[in-house]
């Protein structure tokens, strides 16, 4: 079976993790785009206020088949201890049934042990189930940074083992 990563990045910065771990763990890569304008100051209020709702948003892909997959990582963002919207979207419209996945999140200073709670209920709820997490700290690092504390990781929770 083979692994995949899925993940939402306004920043950025979770792309950063996402593709280290792809490239890392020989694992294919699909982003989740939400059609919802995120960027900037104002966007990004707007955007804490949606996660921390739990508001639903258009997203692309809609739905995934992951018949292929046995491990998926899914990462988000953090936004107001909360999951973006597009990666709670992603969860409630997809199969996840009997999928392992391994949840992380990307946050600035906070928050990320609220955010993989959070997705794990929920992925629970479609019937797959958490066999890893971790977070990855960003606030005021460079994406090389993101990067290296990203193979640091990979490296400390020996993630190459999963998918073999």
């Amino acid at each position: 079976m083979k692994t995949i990563v899925l993940y939402y990045s306004r920043t950025r910065k979770t792309k950063v993790v996402a593709e280290t771990l792809a490239k890392e763990l020989s694992a294919d890569i699909q982003e989740i785009k939400d059609f919802k304008e995120r960027s900037g100051f104002l966007n990004y209020l707007s955007a804490s206020l949606d996660a921390f709702r739990e508001s639903k948003t258009k997203i692309t892909p809609e739905n995934l088949n992951l018949d292929e997959y046995g491990l998926i990582y899914l990462g988000s963002p953090t936004w107001a201890g909360k999951p973006s919207p597009s990666i709670i979207t992603f969860i409630d419209q997809n199969d996840l049934k009997g999928k392992d996945i391994i949840l992380f999140a990307t946050m600035g200073n906070q928050g990320a042990h609220s955010v993989i709670k959070r997705m794990n209920e929920k992925i629970e709820a479609r019937g797959a189930r958490m066999v890893n997490s971790f977070s990855i700290k960003t606030s005021g690092k460079e994406l090389i940074e993101i990067k290296d504390s990203t193979l640091k990781k990979i490296e400390e929770m020996d993630l190459k083992i999963y998918g073999v």
